[in-house]
């Protein structure tokens, strides 16, 4: 049976939480897939990336990250097109930038997820963060 873009999605979702980043995560995208990151508190400008510069993202996460949680809320597809409600929360695993170790996140996800043969080609996300500000460290 064919997996859906939600599926395809929500396997993501599944290998981010597991830890997986860098090349482990270039069984979900196409070659040519696109992301994009609209502006947000985390990325202030946004960001378009190619599938390397995603994975390379991917690996300054796993750094910054002790765990990373995503919970779908709604799920709508589309065609070829998921339309994700996704609420994410994560852990800060060390110092860095206005970053504390502990410190907790939590960021409410519109993304809409187009998917190709099986993998992503191409995803835009609306990251909505709650507030948050640099913890001092103890």
């Amino acid at each position: 049976m064919p997996r859906t873009a939600i599926t395809i999605v929500e396997g993501l979702y599944k290998a981010l939480e597991a830890g997986r980043f860098g090349e482990a995560l270039s069984d979900f995208v196409t070659d040519d897939a696109v992301f994009i990151e609209h502006p947000n508190p985390v990325t202030p400008r946004g960001a378009r990336r190619n599938p390397a510069e995603m994975r390379e993202s991917s690996k300054r996460g796993a750094q910054l990250l002790a765990w990373q949680r995503y919970e779908a809320r709604d799920a709508i597809q589309h065609g070829d097109t998921a339309i994700m409600r996704v609420t994410w929360t994560a852990e800060i695993a060390q110092n860095i930038g206005p970053f504390r170790a502990g410190q907790k996140l939590t960021a409410h996800l519109a993304q809409f997820v187009t998917c190709r043969d099986g993998r992503i080609t191409h995803l835009e996300t609306y990251d909505c963060y709650e507030p948050f500000a640099p913890q001092v460290a103890g």
